[in-house]
């Protein structure tokens, strides 16, 4: 008894080649990708996580502070101001950033003290920018996304 396998790799000559010829707009659209995803990860942590990337939840409001919020107000979601305002922008050819440019953006991430300039501003940190070790996978997965449509394409 005999088995006999056969397989075109007609295309398997064309991959080194393609994969060298990855352009700087592919590059770009895989930044797109990572960026988007970041983005999506970063609003969902605040919208629905409420927590810090490494797991930890936020501190909650004072009681004096959430006495002055609205109903259906949570943990840096008043009016979506700060969701709504999380943005990419590419830094250069192989690089981006993810953040919002809203002014009181980087205290919440950060957190202040009772005693920094300009004035008191003590507010605990909640921060909301970084990756999670899911959101590591998840970003892992574009990645692999884009390579296995590149390896694809180029078996085409």
């Amino acid at each position: 008894m005999s088995l006999q396998i056969t397989a075109n790799i007609d295309g398997i000559a064309k991959l080194p080649r393609r994969l060298d010829q990855l352009a700087a707009w592919e590059r770009a659209v895989l930044l797109e990708g990572l960026a988007a995803e970041t983005e999506s990860q970063t609003r969902r942590r605040l919208n629905e996580e409420k927590t810090s990337p490494d797991g930890t939840p936020w501190e909650q409001w004072s009681d004096r502070y959430a006495a002055k919020r609205r109903s259906g107000h949570s943990l840096l979601m008043g009016e979506g101001d700060l969701h709504d305002s999380i943005e990419s922008v590419p830094l250069d050819d192989d690089s981006i950033a993810v953040g919002s440019n809203l002014i009181y953006a980087a205290i919440h991430d950060l957190g202040g003290t009772e005693d920094m300039a300009p004035a008191p501003a003590g507010i605990p940190q909640r921060q909301y920018l970084g990756w999670s070790d899911d959101n590591l996978d998840d970003l892992q997965n574009v990645v692999d996304d884009f390579i296995g449509d590149i390896v694809r394409e180029a078996m085409q």
